[in-house]
């Protein structure tokens, strides 16, 4: 089997080569990676590894990674996906194509789903083709210090004495760890085709925004007030701050997110293919205890 994939060296591709290595995956493993990236797990990692040195956003370095596999797992963005697509329709022979897309798909504010959706229906040329897509949509993704999620909530958490919530923090997340997405990835590719089309990848369960940071709270060692902003308020702030900068700094739709229901549940990808993300709160600890390890940088 030759199992070619894109953003291996990301956040969480690195998970998914450890799922490989853990499994003992006895094909070859292809990876496009650019000049610059460190390949150095991908060196050491005991497996049989192909690099194809080159980007997502050149055509032909796309069809040198695509030519010739079985299965194509694109984890490194949604924006190349119609790009990547188109290669792997030339080359011919690709038994199934794995995406990483988004749940942000879903969100009924046009920022945060508009260009998603826009994509995806740009996509629906190769599936009426018969071209054998899954589509894996992560929630928020957290686990480590790089993710732009829970870091900030962490960081937030530990230097305000009083934390703002839109609405006193009742709206609903499911963030899910990048571990668990190394599982999903590996379960859903080792499969050559699936009964859905889109499988939602989530958190262990869905928790409030109030909860989220309570938790981080007790896992510094800190009480955590809070104090609650009505979602008009906090619209009416953030649009003053866009107006005072000229539009650089747009953060309305992020605060009317912050009122979102943004869970979702992964009922249909344990059911088709086993994905089974470990409990919120180990995940959310191991991620706090790193934060002060380093400083609290």
């Amino acid at each position: 089997m030759i199992l070619a994939v894109t953003g291996i060296t990301g956040h969480s591709g690195g998970f998914l080569l450890q799922q490989l290595i853990d499994n003992r995956f006895d094909g070859t493993l292809r990876c496009l990676v650019r000049a610059s990236s460190d390949t150095a797990a991908l060196d050491t990692s005991g497996l049989r590894v192909e690099k194809i040195v080159g980007s997502t956003k050149e055509p032909e370095d796309l069809y040198r990674l695509v030519q010739g596999a079985d299965t194509v797992l694109h984890i490194s963005g949604i924006w190349e996906t119609p790009a990547l697509l188109r290669q792997i329709e030339r080359a011919g022979g690709v038994k199934h194509v794995v995406l990483v897309h988004t749940s942000g798909v879903y969100s009924k504010h046009k920022m945060a789903s508009q260009v998603y959706k826009d994509i995806e229906a740009d996509m629906q040329q190769f599936l009426d083709r018969g071209m054998n897509v899954t589509i894996l949509r992560p929630t928020m993704i957290f686990g480590d210090l790089r993710d732009h999620n829970i870091s900030k909530f962490i960081r937030m958490v530990d230097r305000f004495p009083v934390m703002p919530q839109i609405d006193g923090g009742r709206a609903p997340v499911q963030p899910v760890n990048a571990r668990d997405l190394g599982q999903a990835y590996y379960k859903a590719a080792m499969r050559e085709k699936l009964p859905e089309l889109c499988y939602i990848c989530s958190g262990e369960r869905p928790v409030s925004v109030r909860e989220l940071c309570a938790l981080i709270g007790q896992y510094l060692g800190k009480r955590t007030r809070f104090v609650s902003v009505p979602m008009g308020v906090g619209v009416a702030g953030a649009k003053v701050l866009k107006a005072v900068t000229g539009g650089k700094k747009d953060l309305v739709e992020k605060v009317l997110r912050l009122g979102e229901d943004r869970s979702f549940s992964h009922e249909a990808a344990y059911r088709d293919f086993g994905y089974e993300p470990e409990p919120f709160e180990i995940g959310l600890k191991r991620e706090v205890e790193e934060y002060l390890a380093h400083g609290r940088t």
